[in-house]
């Protein structure tokens, strides 16, 4: 583990997380270690895929009561929409919305695939029109994410980049909700290139399991 003391938590204005409904598209490896970050704090979220909510309620019951199945049309009705998927089913998912307007989509993919040099979020945003994008805990791999983020008096510390600062705001809020450290890094092309492949070379931040001592 590392713990530089350089790195420092934001804070940020919490005050919309109490109103805000959650959903988790793709439930494979990384949706459900997401869906297990909800389950501890008890926090309802909605889980999705490509499969009928049926097939998706085995793994959801067994992480907890607070994960429930839906179509990917209603899961998608969420105010904040965790994108779990592989990168390259994301143009799926944005045609299963109408419009993304005023809903904020946490982008949780990666891809090494050469993209013109460009962050393979810019291209998700492209897809979502209207949608509010944040790059958020998708440097860290399923079962690193399926962990406690508490541990020897630090949180585990989740890196936030995005081009609305309110959207980050709002996904700070719930960062700390689930227990972590949020670490603002900017603008997507500015210090979000930290946590995105780039000519087939992961960013230096992908991988790195940091914490933030105390609270």
């Amino acid at each position: 583990m590392i713990t530089p003391g350089s790195f420092r938590a934001t804070h940020f204005n919490t005050d919309r997380k109490g109103d805000m409904s959650y959903a988790i598209v793709g439930f494979g490896a990384v949706g459900q270690a997401l869906a297990r970050m909800f389950a501890r704090k008890g926090i309802e979220v909605a889980v999705a895929s490509r499969h009928p909510p049926e097939a998706l309620a085995p793994q959801a019951n067994a992480i907890g009561p607070t994960i429930v199945p839906k179509t990917l049309k209603d899961a998608l009705e969420a105010d904040i929409v965790m994108l779990a998927v592989l990168y390259e089913q994301h143009r799926e998912v944005a045609k299963a919305q109408a419009s993304w307007k005023g809903k904020i989509v946490i982008d949780v993919t990666n891809t090494l695939d050469d993209l013109g040099g460009l962050p393979s979020s810019s291209l998700i945003a492209r897809a979502l029109p209207g949608a509010q994008l944040v790059k958020a805990f998708n440097h860290l791999p399923a079962r690193v994410l399926a962990e406690d983020p508490s541990i020897n008096s630090g949180r585990r510390v989740v890196f936030l980049s995005s081009d609305d600062e309110s959207a980050t705001a709002t996904v700070a809020a719930l960062v700390e909700q689930l227990g972590y450290a949020p670490v603002n890094l900017g603008k997507i092309a500015e210090g979000g290139q930290l946590v995105q492949a780039r000519n087939g070379v992961w960013g230096p931040l992908i991988f790195q399991d940091l914490f933030k001592k105390g609270q």
